[in-house]
């Protein structure tokens, strides 16, 4: 039966959210339709995980919604291609993931749960700095074509703080990691990872 079950919610899974490819240069109609789609399989999945219990219920569930927004997202994209919808996109995968990570860690306890949500959260960290990085590197081939050398000057500007900000950061939240790492250590151990893990990322 769990295997029924599980079976079940992957097809669902795949049946809703594999309409990205087909949503290019779609008419509103279409767009309605594979909208609904979107919404009918979601039902279906969280219905399926109705039979499971516990945490692995929320992570069934927490895996239903977010690959069901980030279907969404990525419908959106192809009905309206922008820096934009591409942008949020990005952002629905990073929260998905950031979701069912978090429910994961439910199964664990003391320093390793700690540990597993910095590193969830580290995880999404990176992907909104590469998401914004990106978006902002889009803006600059944009403006690529134009005559203004002011207007790309200033996005190439924008850009390259963007990239910077993304790796500011990357290893703020890579130390925080680090950091709940050394947590479970004492002494000289704890003061020597700690140290380590300072320099690693120049905190």
């Amino acid at each position: 039966m769990k295997n029924f079950n599980i079976s079940a919610i992957t097809l669902a899974l795949g049946l809703a959210f594999s309409v990205g490819a087909m949503a290019e240069n779609m008419s509103k109609e279409q767009y309605k339709s594979h909208e609904k789609n979107i919404e009918a399989e979601y039902k279906v999945s969280k219905a399926a995980c109705d039979s499971l219990a516990g945490n692995t219920k929320d992570i069934c569930v927490a895996e239903a919604k977010g690959k069901k927004n980030v279907a969404k997202a990525e419908l959106e994209e192809n009905y309206k291609p922008s820096v934009k919808t591409r942008y949020n996109a990005h952002v629905a995968k990073a929260d998905a993931d950031y979701a069912v990570s978090i429910e994961k860690c439910d199964d664990k306890g003391g320093n390793d749960k700690d540990v597993c949500v910095k590193e969830a959260k580290a995880s999404k960290v990176h992907a909104m700095a590469d998401a914004k990085a990106q978006m902002s590197t889009s803006k600059v081939n944009a403006v690529a074509n134009e005559k203004s050398t002011d207007a790309q000057a200033k996005a190439m500007e924008k850009a390259t703080d963007a990239r910077k900000d993304a790796t500011l950061e990357k290893r703020a939240a890579d130390y925080a990691v680090a950091k709940e790492k050394c947590d479970v250590l004492a002494g000289n151990a704890k003061d020597l990872c700690m140290s380590d893990a300072k320099l690693r990322y120049g905190q």
